[in-house]
């Protein structure tokens, strides 16, 4: 057996040469060739000098960041691995556990941490960022492995870039990206910061050279010619999750896979489980050789995508220009389908910078002699083209073709543009330095010299000399709020003359700003709310819920979900305006006031201002009021069902994260005194609601720990979550939501959804007899109370429960009854409550 990594070069110690050695012996154990810029980089490494690696895709840059968390481990260090998304920090973390070993590496995100004193941490930029700015010179860094670090130049995020090298003097720092430009102010920076030598390896010809080309085809046509050339895995760029996913679809009608091709396809995917309507699209167009990859995807259909992708058994994946950021999915054709995006304000041409970034996934090394990027023509330019075809040698014909133009207003390009791009260098890189409240704050947490420490990140950073003294105008007037607020403090010197000294008057939460920054102002507006208030109290009188939306509020908008939802709220606004007989004009004027619903806006929105009279920091954040967890919970969804009502198939990824946000907010925010048995209760069905769509982290991590026997060579596919009936208290909510989801319904008379779930009962006759009896059925927060749903589990071990929900009707009679059977094995298979309505009966 080979020795580890970590056995080789912890023997090695601080000796360069003896560690470039045991590097070499470890690559060479793995017939791991090292090219010569991957050489030059690992030599520097070792030798304790600063790297910028700025060389193309398909160069072997993770390798030479193994090489530098490896001299570190080796000298005792601590090294940190940052990137700009979780995903890429999640997938890193687990290589180098692979590599150094499960109790040598960590990751910390900003709402869960895991082995966070390891020798190798795994974090995003700002999770670092916030670190130097609190500890300095002091911080427990001696090494940062900084991964695309274009990013630098992002405009919302390029701080988080630019702190650390102005912060951490001591830390040796590797700075890799494919498309940095010209660095030479930030390597002439570093170098007089930290008296380390700075290398530049850039400029490197790849060892997989690139094929541009212009097409005038349509993307089917395309398709077809790159498989009948041998020219797949063929990943088709879109620049919105919808075009990819049409794209796909399309697609299903080539065919692009064989039948044995197929059958290896199924045989590795087993019995992977496709549980949304999105992932039995999915399963399909998989099956047919065809992937998507894109951010709204859950992250067990995006993982499952990279890794039949990395088994070679997709020959067509359509995905957004997502892809590009370090995500290891081998492609020998990158097919670009336009060189226009919208950047989120604007539709503009690609930069230099993104157009090569994405041509860059093209070529895999080691199994192409070259990669090939094809550009897509404008849909105009391809269908004069089409014509010109038709029209073949013809004078006559071709002169009467009326050739189309670009539509009025549209960002057009044409190969001037495609050639432009290949040859442009990347842009410069241009710093993004920003200052907040809560950076601030933590400098002066920092301790010691404050003046000085603020000073030096104000006046001594990267940015242009007119950009420093608008910051140092902006710290002046932090620092001014801060002090009105009480939050900081000058204590006048023991000796005349000399300064005064700047400290906080509070205590930082040693996570501060690292977690969610609005966690203490969630904490001041919980103590509002009371567990016995009734309809006249702060709250809804629904204290469990009330606390859901206080974190909610707290919670980055999930803008799809959200505009979904208002999109119902209209609709179903609309409907009663017309019922009501308002007329047109009057119903427009009144739908401008119909959003998505607010749970404690005006609540929330006083606390607020009063806990920012003494906390100003907070005003660097915005709060938010909404309601997605709770709209879940009160309307007894599944995450299938929720996705489907507000139709969000294209954004199920986004759904689940803000849901798994959500519930670790909760977990981490809420202190065990304000917890009700119906707020655990909403806890635990949360947990388990997004443990059964998609395993988390902290579950991966466990079976790192204690990996259970498995067989060798298997297929690599997420993990299917433990069964549902394990968490008993979870399953008893999901049973209780599914027997609420149809007292709701049968509020609203909604025979047809009702017959649906329950094609055995007939619910329009019991409906017909209740309400001849009763004007309502009530579903407020006594109507779902767990004493009106009645759980027998004597007959568990032959596999049911048996539940009578009690209808909560106005004259508190309670004589009505849905009763039912779970189905324990059948929501053991489905992951969530099987329910079998037996009856619905009047006692």
């Amino acid at each position: 057996m080979t020795a580890s990594l970590a056995d080789l070069v912890r023997s090695a110690g601080d000796d360069p040469d003896a560690l470039y050695d045991a590097f070499l012996s470890w690559t060479l154990d793995r017939d791991i060739e090292l090219y010569p810029a991957q050489d030059e980089a690992v030599i520097e490494l070792v030798s304790g000098a600063h790297v910028i690696l700025s060389t193309p895709t398909g160069t072997g840059k993770s390798l030479v960041a193994i090489a530098a968390h490896a001299a570190c481990f080796a000298r005792g260090g601590r090294s940190y691995y940052t990137a700009p998304i979780k995903a890429l920090v999640s997938e890193k973390f687990f290589a180098l556990v692979d590599i150094f070993g499960a109790e040598n590496v960590g990751m910390v995100t900003g709402d869960s941490s895991v082995n966070p004193d390891a020798a190798i941490i795994c974090c995003t930029a700002e999770i670092l960022a916030n670190l130097a700015l609190r500890q300095g010179s002091d911080a427990d860094v001696d090494q940062v492995v900084m991964d695309e670090f274009h990013y630098y130049g992002d405009p919302d995020r390029g701080w988080a870039w630019q702190v650390p090298l102005l912060s951490l003097p001591r830390a040796q720092f590797l700075l890799m990206s494919a498309t940095l430009g010209d660095v030479s102010p930030i390597t002439a920076d570093l170098a007089r910061r930290t008296g380390r030598p700075v290398v530049e390896v850039t400029g490197v010809e790849r060892p997989v050279p690139l094929h541009f080309s212009y097409a005038r085809k349509p993307a089917h046509e395309l398709v077809e010619t790159l498989l009948e050339e041998h020219e797949s895995p063929v990943y088709i760029v879109h620049f919105s999750q919808s075009q990819a996913m049409e794209r796909a679809q399309a697609l299903a009608s080539v065919k692009v896979a064989t039948r044995a091709q197929r059958d290896e396809i199924a045989e590795a995917i087993g019995g992977f489980r496709f549980t949304t309507a999105f992932g039995k699209t999915l399963s399909r167009l998989v099956r047919a050789g065809i992937g998507v990859h894109h951010a709204g995807m859950l992250p067990r259909y995006r993982r499952l995508v990279e890794t039949l992708a990395q088994q070679g058994l997709l020959r067509v994946i359509c995905g957004t220009d997502t892809l590009g950021v370090g995500i290891n999915v081998p492609i020998r054709t990158v097919l670009i389908t336009a060189l226009s995006k919208y950047d989120g304000t604007r539709m503009r041409q690609l930069s230099a910078r993104e157009f090569h970034q994405i041509a860059g996934r093209a070529g895999r090394a080691g199994y192409d002699t070259y990669g090939n990027v094809v550009v897509m023509a404008p849909e105009w330019e391809i269908e004069n083209e089409q014509a010109l075809r038709k029209a073949g040698d013809d004078a006559a014909k071709r002169k009467k073709i009326v050739r189309k133009k670009a539509p009025t207003g549209v960002v057009n390009w044409g190969q001037g543009s495609f050639e432009r791009l290949i040859e442009a260098p990347p842009e410069p890189l241009v710093p993004q330095m920003k200052l907040t409240a809560a950076m601030l704050i933590n400098v002066i947490g920092r301790g010691g010299d404050v003046f000085g420490n603020v000073r030096s990140l104000v006046f001594d950073n990267h940015e242009p000399l007119a950009r420093r003294y608008a910051l140092a105008r902006r710290a002046i007037a932090i620092f001014q709020t801060l002090r009105t607020a009480g939050v900081v403090e000058i204590v006048p010197p023991a000796t005349p003359g000399e300064p005064g000294t700047i400290r906080l008057t509070v205590d930082l939460q040693p996570n501060f700003a690292l977690n969610q920054p609005l966690s203490p102002f969630a904490l001041a507006a919980i103590e509002l709310l009371d567990p016995e208030d009734g309809v006249d109290g702060v709250g809804t009188a629904h204290y469990a819920l009330d606390v859901v939306s206080v974190i909610e509020s707290t919670l980055d908008d999930p803008r799809p979900v959200l505009a979904q939802q208002e999109y119902k709220a209209r609709g179903e606004a609309v409907a009663a305006m017309k019922r009501e007989g308002i007329d047109y004009d009057e119903r427009m004027a009144l739908l401008e006031e119909v959003t998505y619903p607010k749970p404690l806006a005006d609540l929330l929105a006083q606390s607020f201002e009063v806990f920012a009279s003494s906390q100003p920091w907070v005003r660097d954040f915005e709060l938010r009021p909404k309601s997605v967890v709770r709209d879940m919970f009160e309307q007894a969804f599944s995450f299938a069902e929720f996705v489907n009502w507000y139709q969000l198939g294209r954004s199920e990824g986004l759904v689940l994260r803000y849901l798994s946000d959500a519930y670790r907010a909760i977990r981490q925010t809420v202190p065990a005194e304000a917890r009700t048995d119906e707020l655990l209760d909403i806890i635990e069905w949360l947990g388990e609601l997004v443990r059964q769509v998609d395993s988390s982290l902290v579950d991966e991590w466990e079976s790192l720990i204690h990996p259970d026997a498995g067989t060798p060579g298997e297929p690599v596919v997420p993990p299917a979550p433990p069964s549902v009936l394990v968490n008993r208290r979870a399953f008893t909510v999901l049973v209780r939501n599914e027997l609420f989801r149809r007292v709701t319904l049968a509020a609203r008379q909604s025979d047809d959804a009702l017959n649906a779930l329950d094609p055995d009962i007939d619910w329009s006759t019991a409906l017909d007899t209740y309400f001849d009896e009763h004007d309502e059925i009530l579903t407020g927060g006594p109507a779902r109370s767990p004493a009106l749903c009645v759980i027998d589990e004597s007959d568990a071990a032959a596999g049911v429960w048996r539940v009578e929900q009690i209808i909560d009707d106005p004259d508190g009679d309670h004589d009505w009854r849905i009763r039912a059977e779970i189905d324990l094995a059948a929501s053991a298979e489905e992951g969530a409550a099987v329910v079998r309505v037996t009856e619905v009966v009047r006692l």
